[in-house]
């Protein structure tokens, strides 16, 4: 039997259907030696990460300081759907950030931030001390890092700011059911 080329279709024919079968071409053009490690896409990511992690503390300073000219643009000019989205993308870009950038507890205070933002059913009637409280936290917990003993205490003020954020707005959305399932989900408080 002569031995088929790989660019041989193989049919295989059953009662019901047919199966059609092309070698790949590319196979002959790709070669693996034993001496060549496989390559680890996860492994290089993490080594990427490992050699950016000097820079993290400086970027997740960066953020704070938008987010506090974003919230005092807020005080400053008052709640437009401007100031608003800018505060709100501020805290996201930190609830994304901080968990990579090694600061878990700062992105669980933005997230609480968020929360109020997108449920307050008006941003202007938010107490400033709430919005305050979220901002001040970010910055201390960036501001301090990932200082020896300083875990259980940021944990205890990120439960703090979401009981008080979660009361607020639990009591303000009454009205409105659609909003209360979200608002009242379990949070996850980093280390817990």
């Amino acid at each position: 039997m002569p031995r088929k080329r790989p660019g041989d279709i193989q049919v295989a024919t059953f009662a019901d259907h047919q199966v059609i079968t092309q070698a790949n071409p590319l196979r002959k053009v790709m070669r693996r030696t034993d001496t060549e490690p496989a390559d680890d896409p996860v492994a290089r990511a993490e080594l990427a990460l490992a050699e950016l992690s000097s820079e993290f503390g400086g970027w997740m300073s960066v953020e704070c300081d938008r987010l506090a000219a974003a919230y005092a643009g807020l005080k400053r000019g008052g709640v437009s759907s401007e100031t608003r989205g800018e505060l709100f993308r501020a805290a996201h870009d930190i609830k994304g950030d901080g968990a990579t950038f090694g600061f878990p507890a700062a992105a669980a205070a933005a997230e609480s931030l968020c929360r109020v933002i997108d449920h307050a059913p008006d941003l202007a009637r938010v107490p400033d001390e709430l919005l305050a409280n979220h901002v001040d936290a970010i910055q201390a917990i960036v501001r301090e890092g990932a200082q020896a003993g300083k875990a259980d205490l940021q944990r205890a003020l990120i439960r703090k700011l979401r009981n008080v954020a979660d009361d607020y707005l639990a009591s303000v959305n009454k009205d409105r059911p659609e909003h209360l399932e979200a608002i009242l989900a379990p949070s996850i408080v980093p280390g817990e």
